[in-house]
């Protein structure tokens, strides 16, 4: 490395503390757009009050089947005290209630008429049914006939027309590792899950980089680090238990930079209900906001670390013995000017160098993402400009110091650790012919040495008609993937469709080709054995079964099913598949699955492993990557797509769990309708509208009309509830990691 040049004096110093402090004097934030905690609470309560006792015992006992952060009961392993959030409580229904009865899906052109609310309203799915195109409804029919209409159609079916794929919102490791294990018995790598649409960039991104696609850090580790980047998420709305973190650490003296293309009314003030003065008063959460443009991220990067890089600001001893890239990175840098990358982050130079600054000056710093950088036909990149800066400073593999790509989903990041992926087998070994070998060794059965389709080529073939298996087991693609008209034509050319969930939602409805099959599952508080989960912070935690709710019809546990299809399309691999119950699952997984193991030990409410420790690399330990070395990425900042006078479409959640919607009013942010489209307040004036208007957003693929909101965004974008604009998305991917991109340029007129 060449001699340092000299830093500015605003970049030397110790690290800039945030500055703590409420949201306001009127109490319980009164007059303020907030959440409502306790009435909100309150109607839970009311919901849930035919099954009191079991609600509470789920609440007591079990892992939290809502975000990836996984409470274990009310506690958790940050910090002491109640940890309890609206998301948990307003899933917990879905637990709870009853079956619907037959008379309820007799009509499915009444169905289809119904929203995904109205259709989880009616009730669990309690026996299994059969449809076909032309019939008026479902009929109600047997396990033995169900499966033996799959067995018998599934046996005659290529490997390669197979298609497996899995929801993660509350299924447990031992359910994923048993259905990616039977997709393999069936002779297919065509298994992906939903991580692909929300995470998959993330996998690649780091995996590419430091040889590890997970969390670095911990949880914990947020409290006591000097400066936390809230980058690409929204964590008051996504994961509320996570600010009373954020507030912890800001008492520590943490400063938060929030780097979003509109402010969040959450991130900046947030009353936390199970801390008294700040359901009082409020918690100020966000010291500093910056205001990239959708698709600006990784030109801001760059514009930080040539900053960095020219004052001299960088780690030099890490960089020298446990990377590689950096000069390459460098004389990148060096080829970029300055204010073409202020024009295209949309940042000003002032912002990016206070960033720089706050970076400089914090020797433990960690940044926290979501999908505000993954899900972009460049997700992969913006995850690896993200490792640039962390390398730059040497903030990996020590306590408060690193990467959190936070999930939304309980069982998410142990769905691609199961390997419910199909480049992966369990335990992270990738798909070739070594591996293929092991594991044909392990199980009993041949196993597949070629990778598989993802989710989008998976549609895909569907759609050209070379699918006829599709094996749903939960999800909602209809509502969750681009362009849903699409997607049900893809739906509706499979021949053989099975959707495996406690309740049904718009995507059961589709014709399929010949035959759909629905089967009814378990929750993961009524699995036999009860189940673990994985964390966003690669915590291992097992939920009991909690006992005192009425057998949900003829459900079943959720690992068990894919056992028994297997089983009757297959019976001469029955004996790979000899469990009673979830611990013999455990115990399976822990020979098989080495970053799992201690799995097999896990049985008690309260037991937890966490694979990798509290932080990953280190002492610079990149063993995952070829040569040992974290690599440093040479980016080139994307040109925008978006024509002379039109906008970038984005999205956002609301009162919602992904795509289940749980009330039309966003009461975190101020939105009182699902069709709300926010806008800035400039654009509007060019536009000629005003509050309240109802604007029409069009282009190549639909439109759709909806109410502005005025809102202080950036610039030249327009922000959407998801999935409600889904169908003005087109249909194109990270070419790396396979991951849908959920921005679109669209024309604006009053409508």
């Amino acid at each position: 490395m060449s001699e340092a040049p000299s830093p500015p004096s605003r970049a030397l110093g110790p690290p800039i503390p945030g500055e703590p402090g409420i949201v306001s004097l009127v109490p319980f934030g009164l007059g303020q757009e907030k959440p409502h905690h306790f009435r909100e609470m309150l109607e839970v309560l009311s919901e849930n009050s035919d099954n009191l006792l079991y609600a509470w015992n789920i609440l007591n006992h079990g892992v939290c089947d809502g975000c990836s952060l996984g409470p274990r009961g009310l506690r958790d392993d940050v910090l002491p005290g109640t940890h309890l959030c609206m998301s948990r409580l307003k899933l917990l229904r879905n637990n709870t209630m009853g079956p619907f009865v037959a008379a309820d899906v007799l009509d499915i052109g009444r169905l289809r008429k119904m929203n995904e609310r109205q259709l989880r309203k009616l009730g669990r799915v309690p026996f299994p049914m059969i449809y076909r195109p032309g019939d008026r409804g479902f009929s109600r029919v047997s396990w033995s006939e169900a499966l033996g209409l799959i067995g018998e159609r599934l046996g005659k079916i290529p490997p390669t027309r197979q298609a497996w794929f899995a929801t993660s919102k509350g299924i447990t490791n031992e359910t994923y590792y048993a259905f990616t294990k039977a997709a393999r018995a069936m002779g297919t790598n065509n298994v992906d899950f939903c991580a692909r649409l929300c995470h998959a960039a993330t996998v690649s991104g780091l995996k590419s980089t430091i040889g590890v696609g997970a969390p670095t850090i911990s949880l914990s580790d947020l409290i006591g680090a000097d400066l936390i980047l809230l980058w690409g998420t929204n964590l008051a709305n996504n994961q509320p238990v996570s600010v009373k973190y954020l507030a912890a650490a800001k008492a520590r003296g943490a400063r938060v930079v929030v780097i979003n293309p509109t402010p969040e009314k959450g991130l900046e003030g947030y009353w936390i209900p199970s801390s008294p003065a700040s359901a009082l008063f409020g918690t100020r959460i966000q010291d500093d906001y910056v205001p990239v443009r959708v698709g600006g991220d990784i030109a801001l990067m760059n514009a930080v670390l040539k900053l960095l890089v020219s004052w001299g600001r960088v780690h030099a001893s890490f960089i020298q013995a446990h990377t590689e890239g950096y000069e390459a990175l460098v004389s990148h840098l060096n080829t970029l000017e300055m204010p073409d990358l202020v024009a295209r982050s949309g940042v000003s130079l002032a912002k990016i160098e206070w960033l720089a600054t706050l970076i400089s000056r914090a020797p433990n710093f960690v940044t926290v993402y979501s999908m505000g950088l993954t899900q972009h036909r460049f997700g992969t990149q913006n995850v690896q400009g993200v490792v640039n800066l962390h390398l730059s400073q040497g903030a990996l593999g020590r306590p408060n110091a690193g990467i959190l790509p936070i999930r939304g989903h309980s069982g998410v990041q142990g769905g691609g650790e199961c390997g419910v992926t199909p480049t992966t087998l369990p335990g992270g070994f990738a798909v070739n012919e070594v591996n293929a070998a092991r594991f044909t060794e392990l199980w009993g059965f041949e196993v597949p040495t070629t990778p598989g389709l993802t989710t989008g080529p998976m549609l895909e073939a569907a759609h050209d008609g070379g699918i006829d298996f599709l094996y749903n087991l939960g999800g909602n693609l209809l509502q969750t993937m681009p362009d849903p008209d699409w997607v049900t034509r893809a739906f509706g050319r499979v021949a053989l469709r099975v959707h495996q969930d406690i309740v049904l939602n718009p995507s059961t409805l589709i014709d399929p080709g010949e035959l759909l099959v629905v089967l009814p599952a378990q929750t993961r508080y009524e699995q036999r054995g009860g189940g673990t989960s994985t964390s966003t912070e690669r915590r291992i935690r097992f939920s009991p079964e909690i006992p005192g709710h009425p057998q949900v019809g003829e459900s079943l546990p959720e690992y068990e099913i894919p056992v028994r299809i297997v089983c009757a399309a297959r019976p001469d691999r029955a004996s790979a598949f000899e469990w009673s119950d979830s611990a013999d699952i455990r115990a399976e997984m822990g020979q098989v699955m080495p970053v799992y193991a201690g799995i097999e030990n896990l049985r008690e409410e309260g037991d937890w492993i966490q694979w990798g420790g509290p932080q990953l690399c280190v002492n610079g330990d990149f063993s995952g990557m070829p040569n040992g070395l974290a690599r440093f990425t040479a980016l080139e900042p994307p040109g925008s797509e978006v024509p002379e006078g039109w906008f970038v479409l984005t999205s956002r959640r609301g009162k919602q769990f992904n795509s289940i919607v749980f009330e039309e009013e966003d009461r975190v942010q101020g939105g009182q309708a699902r069709d709300e489209l926010f806008l800035c307040p400039e654009d509007a004036r060019r536009l000629g509208a005003k509050q309240g208007d109802r604007l029409r957003l069009k282009n190549d693929h639909g439109e759709f009309i909806g109410t502005l909101r005025l809102s202080p965004i950036v610039q030249g974008t327009v922000q959407a509830y998801w999935p409600e604009t889904n169908h003005l998305l087109p249909r194109r991917w990270d070419p790396i990691s396979f991951e849908p991109d959920y921005n679109a340029p669209v024309f604006i007129e009053r409508a």
